[in-house]
């Protein structure tokens, strides 16, 4: 074979039509197993890659997906990227990561960029949609909801039970004999947030365990404010032997601060985070935390998209991604 290789060169290679083979690589869900991933090999080994120029000239389409998201310099969100970026460029897309800040402004900008047509599709990581987009219950291009819901958006969704997973964290440290057990949730009203919260108040009634008052603080998922309101914990008359953490970041700094405060962890207090960062099964002690498959959701969510932009409709119900309660040295039966 001479030259750039073709889509007819792995169709004649495989005995497949050449319809086929674009449907396959186009992420179109239309070619099933084992058809497609022989195809996608083939195109692997024969280093094929779309004529991106031709099919924007073709389909008038820019070729581009967002992946808008609260911080960028977030690590949570690396990840989800790679499974996004894997998925879309297989299919010949590339991605825009969009960081918004919780500006409103750069929000509606980015949903800008679709309607202007510098974007085919997103997927929205912010747990919320501009007044405009709210507005109009018909938005004019493909957007994919990745883990932070939004009520009410009649978007689809790929997320977790954020409130299950919490009742097994918490259930964890009732396991383990712990029977004052405070919570450090995320930014309440935001609907994560809630949820979390409201897995560790119904794991402690399963369990017919008091919230003491001054149990339940309300972080922003930043490290710092994880030491601060773990300062305050610790102020109590009757301080926690255990805390519930909503993310793995305020997690470290509810740490920092336990050690500050010559607390030992977990000898004096154990600690749960959620996330599982990549930083969490090296930092000392490491982590006990819920562990989200955040590349796998990645795919999920540009598996979606893709099929949204061939003209299916999206999964009428949220798509729902297990999660692993990972236990490490940050958490210990309780003494005393």
């Amino acid at each position: 074979m001479s030259g750039r290789p073709k889509i007819r060169d792995i169709a004649e290679q495989l005995g497949v039509s050449p319809a086929t083979v674009s449907r396959a690589l186009s992420g179109s869900g239309l070619v099933a197993e084992p058809t497609l991933s022989r195809i996608r090999d083939a195109a692997q080994a024969l280093n094929y890659r779309p004529n991106v120029s031709a099919r924007r000239l073709r389909t008038r389409r820019s070729m581009n997906v967002l992946m808008v998201v609260r911080d960028v310099g977030n690590p949570f969100y690396l990840d989800v990227l790679k499974g996004v970026e894997a998925t879309a460029r297989a299919a010949g897309y590339s991605v825009l990561m969009g960081n918004t800040e919780n500006d409103p402004g750069r929000e509606t900008e980015y949903f800008n960029m679709l309607r202007d047509g510098h974007a085919d599709g997103m997927i929205l990581m912010t747990g919320k949609l501009p007044q405009e987009i709210r507005d109009d219950p018909a938005p004019d291009a493909p957007v994919v909801v990745a883990l932070e819901a939004i009520e009410g958006s009649g978007l689809p969704h790929v997320q977790i039970d954020n409130a299950a997973a919490a009742r097994e964290a918490v259930r964890h440290l009732v396991g383990l004999g712990h029977r004052r057990i405070a919570h450090i949730a995320g930014p309440i009203p935001e609907i994560m947030a809630k949820l979390r919260r409201d897995g560790y108040r119904q794991a402690m009634a399963e369990a017919g365990l008091p919230i003491a008052e001054g149990y339940e603080q309300r972080g922003d998922y930043l490290l710092r404010s994880g030491q601060d309101l773990c300062r305050v914990l610790f102020s109590l008359p009757e301080p926690p032997s255990a805390i519930f953490v909503a993310n793995d970041e305020m997690a470290y700094g509810a740490i920092h601060e336990l050690r500050r405060l010559g607390r030992d962890v977990p000898g004096d207090v154990s600690v749960v985070g959620f996330d599982d960062l990549y930083l969490s099964a090296a930092f000392f002690p490491p982590l006990t935390t819920i562990s989200q498959p955040r590349t796998e959701i990645g795919r999920q969510a540009m598996t979606i998209l893709l099929g949204m932009l061939a003209g299916e409709p999206g999964p009428a119900e949220p798509v729902e991604m297990p999660v692993t309660l990972q236990i490490r040295g940050s958490t210990a039966p309780h003494h005393g």
